[in-house]
């Protein structure tokens, strides 16, 4: 299992525990509202973001400032200290850069969650070390330098390099979670069959924690939010233990509380019950 904690909440993923939300709205990609109010120091939206994502249930925050003109270390660490200002949960510290990275973790109170490194022999040699030294939980990706393979065995190959690269440098286990990759199927129809596989043989052959951004799944097709709940079923069915997705998307949240009820994750449906009745006041709903 993998713990990552705040200054005041712990959260804990893995191993049949129900699957952890990792509210994604704190990314500049694709919202150019948000990149140019970067651009201009402007942390409005991003303290937002947090207080939306949390009232919606999100267990975790990533929080990702990589947009072009960002001064991304100062932007980072700025983001981070703002979000836990508003909210107690804890953070995913997303960002591509060791130096905003660095930044980020000197201020965060708790046990952070970084996304993430690949198996390219450079990712792991940069990012590795501030996992160490700040005694963070890591995302590896099933990635290398070839990219992201089309074999579940494959990615396999990668989540283990990435694990024993870890130990090596006395990170345990249980704070390596992969990343099994989700690509989307308007591009390639085997892409969604792939990912579950993966899940299930890291789950099966590492025991370590899994995590997917599921929502690339439908990208380029109509009907995505329904498209990306479907999927979210089936990877927690396949072991998936945490997602990146957006907590706000009520198609998302209850395909979670269902199928991790049926995945018997939700001991007597408790956690089920209390999204429904949140979710359904109304007389007609009853």
């Amino acid at each position: 299992m993998t713990t990552i904690t705040s200054a005041t909440r712990t959260v804990t993923f893995g191993s049949q525990q129900p699957t952890a939300i990792i509210g994604e709205r704190i990314n500049p990609t694709g919202k150019a509202k948000l990149s140019q109010a970067l651009q201009d120091g402007d942390f409005k939206i991003v303290e937002a973001e947090a207080r939306r994502q949390t009232a919606a249930g999100a267990h975790v925050l990533d929080v990702n400032v990589g947009a072009p003109g960002v001064d991304e270390p100062a932007a980072l660490r700025r983001a981070v200290e703002m979000v836990s200002a508003v909210s107690d949960l804890p953070l995913c510290i997303d960002s591509s850069s060791p130096a905003a990275l660095e930044s980020a973790l000197a201020v965060y109170k708790g046990k952070a969650l970084i996304n993430s490194v690949t198996g390219e022999q450079h990712s792991l040699d940069r990012v590795l070390p501030l996992v160490k030294a700040h005694g963070a939980a890591i995302i590896g990706m099933t990635q290398d330098d070839s990219g992201i393979p089309s074999l579940a065995s494959e990615r396999l190959a990668i989540a283990r390099r990435i694990i024993e690269a870890c130990e090596a440098l006395g990170i345990s286990r249980d704070d390596v979670v992969i990343d099994c990759a989700c690509l989307a199927a308007g591009a390639d129809p085997s892409a969604p069959q792939v990912t579950l596989q993966t899940i299930q043989l890291v789950t099966r052959e590492l025991g370590v924690s899994t995590v997917l951004g599921a929502s690339n799944v439908s990208f380029g097709l109509p009907g995505r939010k329904a498209i990306n709940a479907g999927f979210i079923a089936m990877a927690i069915g396949a072991g998936l233990a945490s997602a990146i997705v957006d907590p706000t998307v009520p198609e998302i949240a209850s395909a979670i509380a269902i199928a991790d009820m049926l995945a018997g994750r939700d001991e007597y449906a408790q956690r089920y019950l209390v999204y429904y009745r949140a979710h359904n006041q109304t007389p007609a709903a009853q």
